[in-house]
């Protein structure tokens, strides 16, 4: 009935690989098989610790680059977390100036129609309601002008101008065969949105083989097509959509199709053809990039913004996190730590809107710095066979070449029936590294930040040879949330807690 889909190879790669790890590796269940001793209370022990835990919710900025998907629509109908909203903005242009259609010499007789089109990937959500999409058209000179500097998912236009077409979109219909140019071409995943005939009609009005080059004539260079034509703005409406789609903007299936008749200098034929504007990624004299930029908002729900003291709320980003303090490893003695692993659960919601709002797939760890403001990877469980170095003093980068290493570290959903009977996803997370340092006193007892990232900024490691950039993580934007028991839950068997199994020295 539900469609889900994950909209990322990799993702779906990862996914198999530690799932199949996941099954015949540690859990919580069997901390004492493979290598960790068996706990005999004698030499080997077991420790379970609090975590204190509070909620926070991320006040992101990161920006979209051209080649990253894009999310598209909005959810309305998640009550648990509260309304998602994306709308995208481009700048579709011709890849020469001054433009012709058609080939040199041919005679434009007049612009048919013009059609939107988007690349579509895949979907998160409830894909069964239709999506109202609206295009318009909108003037701001610093998106078309200033595309070097992308803009963050809180960019939005200083206005929007002329409605130029609404239509609903099924998106279960989009991997259907969609023909066009009287049948001769076809696609599949891609939304298709037929704007205006004003619009089509100024648009051919502006071809560069009419007379006169005045600042009424588009095509004849880029600068003049830039001040005439900002971008487009594609934003959802209504009160039925409740799923976000992903758009690659930068695939030739986004464009403008513009359908026209020209008849042919050579022949004098009168023939009917289209011809495509894509998004430019030239820099060159005669022409810059197109401006992109994906618009991203929350509008969280009163469960999010002040949530009960048992429960935690974790969305990918744009979203939110939660911060994890455990005071009792202050105090843990100097020992063998055979295992140190955080266990995260599950609180089931409504079983029909969790499975539409899957889970996210991986969450992450890191830590906050001493003393200051700024965040920091998690020492050595990130990837134990990368050397790195997260005080970035040694000359190893601070975060593990390679990405995370999930077989050891942990961090997927994985699903169980747990201690009181429920079936939940959970995550467990393994910083047995880290803890050994931290009851030895080589690092303070760091608080942690736990979140289903999509990337991570860690800009206090910029400087004069190097820029911090952000770092890609393992979810998509904006795929995935759970409702998670906190470390205040009344049940001490499924509160989020640290487990150690350790052995004395």
């Amino acid at each position: 009935m539900f469609k889900r889909l994950l909209p990322i190879t990799i993702l779906g790669y990862l996914s198999i690989v530690v799932f199949n790890w996941g099954c015949s590796k540690l859990d919580t269940t069997n901390l004492g098989a493979d290598l960790i001793p068996a706990v005999d209370n004698v030499n080997t022990f077991s420790t379970t610790l609090d975590i204190i835990t509070t909620q926070g919710r991320f006040d992101d900025s990161f920006k979209m680059a051209r080649s990253e998907n894009h999310l598209l629509g909005i959810i309305n109908g998640d009550f648990l977390f509260g309304q998602s909203k994306a709308n995208i903005y481009l700048q579709p242009k011709p890849s020469f100036y001054p433009y012709f259609f058609g080939n040199a010499g041919d005679t434009l007789v007049m612009v048919d129609s013009v059609v939107l089109t988007l690349s579509y990937l895949g979907s998160w959500g409830d894909t069964t309601q239709l999506q109202t999409l609206n295009v318009y058209q909108f003037n701001d000179t610093n998106f078309g002008d200033s595309v070097f500097q992308f803009k963050n998912i809180k960019y939005q236009p200083p206005m929007l101008g002329n409605l130029l077409a609404t239509k609903s979109i099924d998106i279960r219909r989009l991997r259907d065969t969609v023909r066009f140019g009287n049948g001769k071409d076809s696609s599949i995943n891609q939304i298709r949105i037929k704007l205006s005939d004003a619009f089509a009609q100024t648009l051919g009005g502006r071809d560069s083989t009419r007379a006169g080059i005045g600042n009424n004539n588009a095509f004849f260079r880029d600068s003049i097509y830039r001040k005439l034509y900002s971008g487009l703005a594609v934003v959802p409406s209504g009160a039925s959509g409740n799923a976000l789609m992903y758009i690659n903007i930068a695939e030739p299936k986004t464009r403008l199709e513009i359908h026209y008749k020209k008849k042919a200098n050579q022949t004098g034929k009168l023939d009917t053809t289209f011809t495509t504007f894509n998004l430019q990624t030239n820099d060159f004299a005669a022409l810059i990039p197109s401006g992109t930029a994906n618009n991203i908002q929350r509008a969280w729900s009163g469960n999010v913004l002040n949530p009960s003291p048992d429960a935690l709320y974790l969305q990918t980003s744009p979203g939110t996190f939660a911060n994890l303090r455990i005071p009792a490893l202050d105090t843990f003695r100097n020992a063998i730590i055979h295992r140190a692993q955080i266990s995260i659960e599950q609180i089931p919601d409504n079983p029909i809107l969790d499975s539409i709002f899957s889970v996210p797939p991986f969450v992450y760890l890191d830590l906050i710095d001493t003393g200051v403001t700024k965040w920091k990877p998690l020492y050595f469980d990130l990837n134990p066979n990368a050397r790195y170095d997260p005080d970035f003093r040694t000359g190893f980068p601070y975060f593990p070449t390679g990405d995370i290493d999930y077989t050891y570290f942990g961090g997927f959903a994985r699903k169980k029936t747990n201690a009181i009977g429920e079936s939940v996803y959970y995550y467990d997370l393994n910083v047995t590294r880290y803890v050994q340092h931290v009851v030895k006193k080589d690092f303070p007892n760091y608080q942690f930040r736990l979140f289903p990232g999509s990337r991570v900024l860690y800009p206090q490691f910029s400087n004069a040879n190097f820029i911090a950039g952000e770092l890609p993580l393992d979810n998509p934007v904006g795929f995935g949330r759970i409702k998670v028991k906190s470390g205040s839950h009344p049940d001490n068997r499924v509160k989020m807690r640290m487990v150690i199994i350790w052995s004395k020295i």
